[in-house]
Order: C-alpha cells, then structure tokens, then sequence
C-alpha cells in the first residue's frame, strides 16, 4: 500500500527561519559588498564603489530568502 502527500514550497516565515539578506555587486567588476539584512547597507556599498570606480555603472542586488516544504493531507 502506498500513500501520497502533496507539498507546497513557500518562503520560510518562521520566526526561527533564517533572515532575508541581500548584497550588492558590480556588473563590471564582479566585485561585490557585504551581505546585510539591511538594504541600505548594499546601496551604501555601491555608491561608495562608484566613486572610487565612476566607469562602473551596473550592479545587480543578491537575495537570499529562505523556503520551506509545506506538507499538505495524505491522500
């Protein structure tokens, strides 16, 4: 006899999940800042890398969101 159970992927919003974090990084160079919980953080960095860089124009923000398997009923 063989059960079946559907699960369902969502993103983790235990209190005990791990947090949401970003970073930003430099399309030019591959470069990248800091991973912070906060986006300003990121934002920070960029414009500090594109003072000392001013050719670098492009960056792309990294996120790290964490998920989780729901289980639904057993059928």
């Amino acid at each position: 006899t063989y059960r079946f159970r559907e699960y369902t992927i969502q993103p983790d919003l235990r209190p005990e999940a791990d947090p949401i974090t970003s970073a930003m990084a430099c399309k030019t160079c591959e470069e990248s800042g800091p991973t912070a919980e906060e986006f300003e953080e990121g934002t920070a960095w960029a414009a500090k890398h594109l003072k000392a860089n001013p050719d670098h124009l492009d960056y792309r923000e990294i996120i790290t969101r964490p998920y989780r398997f729901e289980a639904g009923a057993w059928q």
